[in-house]
């Protein structure tokens, strides 16, 4: 008599085994067991006021880069929050940064608040990947290596107009990311640092330096980690963090139209209403995962969004 699979192998079926046979819905995938530990991990260190920060710059919380790769040949990007404007033109060898790009200029910002220096530097270019806690195998090291050539080749103008009094003061300013950089891209995270002349070193644009050392938007990095390869989620929890925090009262944005939140995140192609207000839904209980705290709810007629002042991160850790 022939004994089943189980019995020749151990005697007992594994509980994993039972369950995808079994009951096939209970079972998750190993990266959506991942996931789970990273929200986990989030809500943890917030409650326990651990939360470790990065930081964002100003314009790029208030209106954001393109999710996707624009058109072939389309090397201007627009976005507007209110009187704001945010126009980004691309190198014509590399394009307009896009979707995990925004990582960089995250990075950017993080290594000069905490140096408090203009010329930031940093072992290897793959303390970028360990940073926000991705792989460094050669698919993702190769799409770094892209994105720093989109976001140090790319030209940033962004301005703001108010009145005063009868007049229309505007500030305008244009900008590179980088004065200069030399990084090493070849080497790995194990090589040893031979001197600070082998050092990857990058001198931000004094209009870079200025803006993010004035107003140095934080995040809570194990958040960015969670949703750094959903890049429209990320956004909007960006977004959220900053239009909240600078909240006085209840404030009501709309979702269409000139001055409306679909202007300002980097989903463009979600142009039919009834597709992105489905979409801010499943982003908005994403968040709410990670910061259940999160205040903002879309109104029931769904053409606005309804926020309140709150903090992502925790005013201990911004002392």
């Amino acid at each position: 008599m022939s004994l089943p699979p189980q019995s020749q192998n151990a005697g007992f079926e594994s509980l994993d085994s039972i369950l995808r046979r079994t009951h096939p819905e209970f079972v998750i995938s190993k990266q959506q067991r991942t996931q789970v530990g990273r929200i986990e991990l989030v809500r943890l260190k917030r409650d326990e006021d651990r939360q470790t920060l990065c930081f964002s710059s100003r314009p790029f919380a208030m209106c954001c880069l393109p999710v996707r790769a624009l058109p072939p040949g389309q090397l201007l990007y627009e976005r507007r929050n209110g009187k704001f404007v945010l126009q980004v033109t691309g190198h014509p060898d590399y394009g307009v940064p896009f979707g995990q790009d925004r990582i960089v200029p995250i990075f950017l910002a993080t290594v000069a608040v905490r140096q408090k220096s203009q010329t930031i530097r940093f072992k290897t270019a793959a303390e970028i990947l360990d940073t926000f806690g991705m792989s460094n195998g050669g698919k993702e090291y190769r799409r770094l290596i892209a994105a720093f050539e989109r976001v140090f080749g790319a030209t940033i103008f962004f301005g703001t107009d108010t009145l005063a009094t009868s007049a229309s003061v505007v500030r305008r300013v244009r900008f590179n990311f980088s004065r200069e950089a030399r990084i090493w891209y070849n080497r790995t995270a194990d090589d040893q640092v031979l001197s600070e002349r082998f050092e990857n070193a990058i001198v931000l644009s004094d209009e870079f330096f200025e803006e993010v050392m004035a107003h140095p938007i934080p995040i809570d990095l194990e958040v960015v980690k969670l949703l750094c390869s959903a890049p429209a989620v990320l956004d909007l929890f960006v977004w959220l963090s900053y239009r909240c925090f600078t909240a006085k009262q209840k404030e009501s944005i709309p979702i269409f139209g000139p001055f409306g939140l679909v202007e300002q995140l980097g989903v463009a192609e979600y142009v039919r209403p009834r597709k992105f207000r489905e979409k801010l839904r499943q982003w908005l209980r994403t968040i709410q995962l990670v910061w259940p705290e999160c205040p903002a709810r879309l109104d029931p007629d769904g053409r606005s969004l309804g926020v309140h002042h709150a903090t992502a991160v925790r005013p201990e850790r911004l002392k």
